[in-house]
């Protein structure tokens, strides 16, 4: 699903991770919530139909759901829960990073320029997007915004991996 490749959602983990595929649904408008779980889930209609009762931010209830639900038939109810339990320990405690996705990083020297962290993690599909991304504030690395395009990261932080949010609800770590 998605328009371009970018915004794409694969079937499979190698395409798009378990975690990714859960925040994927997890995130849809609050207008198609209800309809997704119609045409995509096999919840009882009097279930959904309760959800549809929910309005504001209780609606939050009916995504989870549906996250939960769509993880657990393509990728099976462990990798479904394990997914849930990362989104909730990221998004209400923001310290369990072990199943964030995770890019290893092949780099020689004593740092890298955090553009080229973007792209090679693929959260950005170019230099320049990467440098809009930073300039206009989505990048934080380690609870700390980042601004600047000429940001360095130390080879000695990324042995111990860094966390990178890209704007409200992208996590993902880097690591060499």
């Amino acid at each position: 699903m998605g328009k371009t490749a970018q915004g794409a959602i694969w079937l499979d983990k190698n395409k798009t991770s378990v975690y990714d595929f859960y925040q994927y649904w997890r995130n849809v408008e609050d207008s198609d919530v209800i309809k997704c779980l119609k045409l995509l889930t096999f919840l009882p209609l009097s279930e959904i139909e309760e959800l549809e009762k929910l309005q504001g931010q209780e609606l939050n209830q009916a995504k989870e759901i549906l996250a939960y639900e769509l993880t657990s038939l393509v990728h099976g109810k462990n990798e479904a829960s394990i997914a849930q339990n990362s989104a909730k320990a990221l998004f209400v405690k923001g310290d369990d990073d072990s199943n964030m996705p995770t890019t290893k990083l092949s780099f020689l020297g004593d740092e890298i320029s955090l553009v080229d962290v973007l792209v090679e993690c693929k959260l950005t599909q170019s230099k320049g997007e990467a440098k809009r991304l930073i300039q206009q504030g989505g990048i934080t690395l380690d609870d700390e915004k980042i601004t600047s395009i000429d940001y360095r990261i130390k080879a000695c932080k990324l042995k111990e991996g860094v966390r990178i949010k890209k704007g409200k609800k992208v996590f993902h770590k880097a690591i060499v």
